[in-house]
C-alpha cells in the first residue's frame, strides 16, 4: 500500500524593511544628529576661529546701523560660557557666549566735534575739562557731622586704617586710548556676554558689558540735539534691537558737555581696591571712586564744579529697584553739597533715598545748577532727607524735615517739587524760631550786614538800591508759606514776628499775607510784582493797626511815657527793579493817624529824633510837655512826589499843618509847617519852620520857604523814617471813629 504524499507548505513572505513609526525615528536621528554636527562645528568655530577676520565686516556693519564711524582696532576674541551667572531656572544651564574686543572707537555725529582742554571749544560744544585724575588720590572730604561721630565713637587704628582702604583705588590694567575731538567713545576692553538664541531674531541680549579703560563723551548741543540718540540710514535694511542687562565701567573717563547750560564736565572712575562684599564690615556697598570737575556759566561769571565720590560696583539696567548706593562731596562755585543713600533706578534717576548736606553763600545760586528760583540770602546751611525721582521732565522729589541756618537765623521745614508741563513748582511750608531781622536785608533789595546799625546812605541816598533779579521769574513757580516766632532786631525796630504766603505764577509774585507784628502792633500788608511788565510794575496796600509808637523807643518806654498809637493804610503802585525806584515811581495814597499821646523836646530828644526834637523845642518850648489830641498825614503820592492834602496835628492848645512836598525819586525834603494859635502865649515861635535837605541829612531852620513840618507825634512818625510817610497809611476805622480826630478829618473829607 502507498502512502499519500503530504501537503507541502510555502515559504513565509519575507519581512517589510521598516514601518512608518521605524522611519520616523530614523529621520529624528538624522535631524537630531545633524543638529549635533552644526552644534560641533559651531563649538569648533567659536574655540578655534580666528576672529579678527570677522572685524571689517562688523565695523562696517556696525557703522552702517548706527550712521557712526565704528572701528575694532585691537584684538576680537570670543569663548564659551556655561552656565550663564546672572540667570536662574532652567535659562541658568543654556549656553552663551563672552565677546573680548579691545581698542575700540566710535565717532561723533557727522559735524561734531567736542575739543579738550586746552582747547576753547565753542558756544555750541563747550570744551571738555582735563581729566581731574588727582582727584582719585589720597582720601575722600568726609561730611563734618560724619567726621564729629567718628570722633565720638572712638575709631581705633584698625578702623581708620579699613577706611583708608576703602577710598583707595585698584592699580589701573589699561589706560583709555587717545580720543580726537570728533570721537565720542573710546575704550581699551569691552568684555560682553552675549546670548546666541536671541539673534535669530534681529535682538543683540548683552548679559554683561564691563568696559575698561573707556573715555566716553556726551554731549547736547544749543539746538537741543544730542550724540546719544543714533539716527539709522534708510538704507541700512531690517533694524536690530539691543538690550544691556549689567554694566560695569572701570578705570575710565567720562565726559559731559552741555550747550545749552554752557557746562561741561569730566569725570575719572577708578575700581576700589577694597572691592564690595557683604562679608566687609566697611565699604561693602561700594565699588568705583570716582572724581570730577568742570565749569558751569552764570551769567557773566564761570562757577567752577569739583565733585568726589563713592558708586555701586555695577548697574544692573534690567531691574526697576536696583537699591544702587552712591556717596559724593560736590562744591559749584559758592555752593557745597553732601548726599549719602541710594538710587533704586539709577538709569532713569527715579527711586532718590538720600540725606543731603548743603551749604552755600546765597541761595540765589542754586538757579544756576538746580533750576530753584529762590531769593537773595545771606549763607545758608541745611541738612534733611530727599526722597522721590530726577527723571529729566518728570522730576518730583520731596526734601523732607530738613533744619539749618540763613545767616544767623535757624530754618526748618519742607519742601515739594514737581516738573510740570509748562513750569516746574516748589511748594512748602518754612519756619524760624528765631529770626535775625538783618538777615532779611538781602531778600527786600537791603545789602546784607553783620551789624545791626543803621544802615549807611549810599550815595546820600537810604532807601535800598539793590536791584531784585526778575528776568528768571518765569522759569519756576512757587508757593511758600513762612511763619518766623521771635525776631532779633535792633532795639529801634519792634517787630515781634513775621508771616508770609508767596505765590509766583508765570512770573508774577504775590505776596498775600504779609503780616508782621510791630511795635505791640499789626501791619497787614498784599504785595503783587509783574516781572512781565516793562519796566517791572508793584503795588503794595495794607493797613496800620495800634501800633504804640513808645514801643518804637526803648529808653521812652521806660519812662513809661506815651508817644501816642499810630494807625493807617497805603496803596501804592511803582515800576522799577529796585524798593527806591518803586518808590521814585510811586501812585497812590497813604494816610496815617497818630492819636492819644505825650510829647515834649526832652522826650523825642531821647527816642533819637533830632529833627522832631528841634522842631517841637521851637513850638512849645525846651521841656513842655505836650497832650496830643490827633495827628493826621494824608499824602497823595504822584509819580514819586507826596503831597499831604491834609497834615495836622491837633493839641489841647494849638493846631499845627504842613504844606510841601516829599520827593521819593530824589529822597529830598521841601515842607513847612506853619503853627495856628489857639492860645498864641504858649508857643515860643510864630515864624514857620522848614524841613529841608535829604532823607539821609535833613535840616531844619526858620527861613521861609517851600519846606516841610513835623511837630509831635506825628513829627515822631515822620522822623524816624521819612519813608514811612510813602510805605505806610485810606480807610482806618479806628481812627476815622475817633472823637478826637473827626475836626481834623472833616476838614480832610471837605477838600
Amino acid at each position: 500500500m502507498v502512502d499519500a504524499a503530504a501537503p507541502v507548505r510555502a515559504p513565509n513572505p519575507p519581512p517589510a524593511f521598516s514601518t512608518p513609526r521605524q522611519r520616523w525615528l530614523r529621520w529624528l536621528l538624522i535631524v537630531i544628529g545633524a543638529w549635533l554636527a552644526m552644534l560641533l562645528v559651531v563649538v569648533a568655530l567659536i574655540a578655534f576661529m580666528d576672529w579678527n577676520r570677522l572685524k571689517p565686516w562688523i565695523n562696517e556693519t556696525v557703522s552702517n546701523a548706527t550712521g557712526r564711524d565704528f572701528a575694532i582696532n585691537g584684538d576680537l576674541r570670543v569663548n564659551w560660557t556655561w552656565p550663564q551667572p546672572l540667570d536662574t531656572g532652567w535659562q541658568h544651564w543654556i549656553p552663551g557666549v563672552v565677546i573680548e574686543a579691545n581698542d575700540l572707537s566710535l565717532s561723533q555725529p557727522s559735524g561734531w566735534s567736542i575739543e579738550e582742554a586746552p582747547g576753547k571749544g565753542s558756544a555750541e560744544h563747550p570744551a571738555l575739562p582735563a581729566v581731574p585724575k588727582e582727584l582719585n588720590t589720597g582720601r575722600l572730604p568726609r561730611h563734618a557731622a560724619g567726621k564729629s561721630q567718628a570722633a565720638a565713637a572712638g575709631s581705633g587704628n584698625q578702623e581708620k586704617e579699613a577706611e583708608d582702604s576703602d577710598d583707595a583705588i585698584a592699580d589701573a590694567p589699561s589706560q583709555p586710548p587717545p580720543r580726537t575731538a570728533g570721537t565720542m567713545v573710546t575704550a581699551a576692553r569691552a568684555t560682553a556676554s552675549l546670548r546666541l538664541w536671541p539673534l535669530l531674531a534681529r535682538h543683540v541680549q548683552l548679559d554683561s558689558l564691563q568696559l575698561q579703560g573707556p573715555d566716553i563723551v556726551l554731549a547736547r548741543s544749543q539746538s537741543g540735539d544730542n550724540n546719544w540718540s543714533f539716527k539709522t540710514p534708510d538704507n541700512a535694511g531690517p533694524r536690530w534691537s539691543f538690550d544691556i542687562g549689567q554694566l560695569r565701567i572701570s578705570d575710565g573717563v567720562l565726559g559731559w558737555s552741555d550747550g545749552i547750560r554752557n557746562m561741561a564736565v569730566r569725570a575719572r572712575v577708578d575700581s576700589l581696591r577694597r572691592p564690595a562684599s557683604n562679608d566687609q564690615p566697611h565699604g561693602s556697598r561700594y565699588g568705583i571712586r570716582f572724581g570730577l570737575s568742570g565749569y558751569i556759566h552764570q551769567g557773566k561769571t564761570q562757577a567752577q564744579i569739583q565733585a568726589q565720590g563713592l558708586a555701586g560696583p555695577a548697574l544692573d539696567l534690567r531691574q526697576d529697584k536696583l537699591h544702587f548706593p552712591l556717596r559724593i562731596s560736590a562744591k559749584a562755585g559758592q555752593l557745597q553739597a553732601f548726599a549719602e543713600g541710594f538710587l533704586d533706578n539709577p538709569k532713569t534717576l527715579d527711586g532718590l533715598d538720600f540725606q543731603v548736606h548743603l551749604r552755600g553763600k546765597s541761595m540765589a545760586d542754586l538757579f544756576g545748577l538746580t533750576g530753584l528760583l529762590l531769593p537773595a540770602t545771606p549763607p545758608f546751611e541745611t541738612s534733611g532727607h530727599l526722597i522721590g525721582s530726577l527723571q529729566p521732565g518728570k522730576a518730583t522729589w520731596d526734601y523732607e524735615k530738613f533744619k539749618g541756618k540763613v545767616g544767623e537765623s535757624d530754618l526748618s521745614g519742607d519742601l515739594h517739587y514737581s516738573s510740570g508741563q509748562l513750569r516746574p513748582k516748589l511748594s512748602g511750608q518754612m519756619r524760624s524760631q528765631q529770626l535775625r531781622l538783618v538777615d532779611l536785608g538781602p531778600v527786600i533789595g537791603a545789602a546784607p550786614s553783620g551789624s545791626e546799625a543803621a544802615p549807611k546812605p549810599v550815595n546820600g541816598k537810604v532807601l535800598p538800591q539793590i536791584q531784585f533779579e526778575t528776568a528768571n521769574w518765569d522759569k519756576m513757580d512757587l508757593d511758600l508759606r513762612y511763619d518766623s516766632g521771635h525776631i532779633i532786631r535792633p532795639q529801634a525796630l519792634p517787630l515781634q514776628n513775621l508771616s508770609l504766603h508767596a505765590l509766583m505764577d508765570n512770573g508774577r509774585l504775590t505776596l498775600s499775607p504779609l503780616k508782621f507784628g510791630f511795635a505791640q502792633g499789626a501791619l497787614n500788608f498784599e504785595a503783587a510784582i509783574d516781572s512781565h511788565a516793562k519796566p517791572v510794575a508793584a503795588q503794595i496796600k495794607g493797613q496800620v493797626q495800634a501800633l504804640k509808637l513808645s514801643a518804637l523807643f526803648p529808653k521812652v518806654e521806660q519812662m513809661q511815657k506815651s508817644l501816642g498809637r499810630l494807625d493807617g493804610a497805603v496803596s501804592l503802585k511803582g515800576q522799577g527793579q529796585s524798593l527806591a525806584q518803586w518808590l521814585g515811581t510811586g501812585n497812590g495814597s497813604v494816610r496815617l493817624f497818630v492819636r492819644d499821646g505825650t510829647f515834649s523836646s526832652r522826650l523825642l530828644d531821647m527816642a533819637g529824633l533830632n529833627v522832631g526834637s528841634i522842631i517841637v523845642s521851637k513850638l512849645f518850648g525846651i521841656d513842655k510837655e505836650v497832650q496830643l489830641r490827633c495827628a493826621v498825614a494824608d499824602f497823595n503820592v504822584e509819580k514819586g512826589l507826596a503831597r499831604p492834602r491834609m497834615a495836622k496835628l491837633a493839641t489841647t492848645e494849638a493846631i499845627v499843618q504842613a504844606t510841601g512836598q516829599i520827593n521819593l525819586t530824589q529822597e529830598q525834603l521841601d515842607l513847612r509847617i506853619v503853627p495856628e494859635s489857639l492860645k498864641w502865649k504858649f508857643f515860643s515861635l510864630r515864624t514857620p519852620l522848614y524841613v529841608r535837605g535829604s532823607f539821609a541829612k535833613p535840616d531844619v531852620g526858620l527861613e521861609p520857604g517851600p519846606l516841610f513840618a513835623r511837630a509831635g507825634a506825628a513829627v515822631a512818625a515822620a522822623a524816624l523814617a521819612p519813608v514811612a510817610l510813602a510805605l505806610v497809611p485810606l480807610t482806618v476805622p479806628a481812627a476815622d471813629d475817633d472823637v478826637n480826630c473827626q475836626q481834623l478829618l472833616a476838614q480832610i473829607h471837605a477838600k
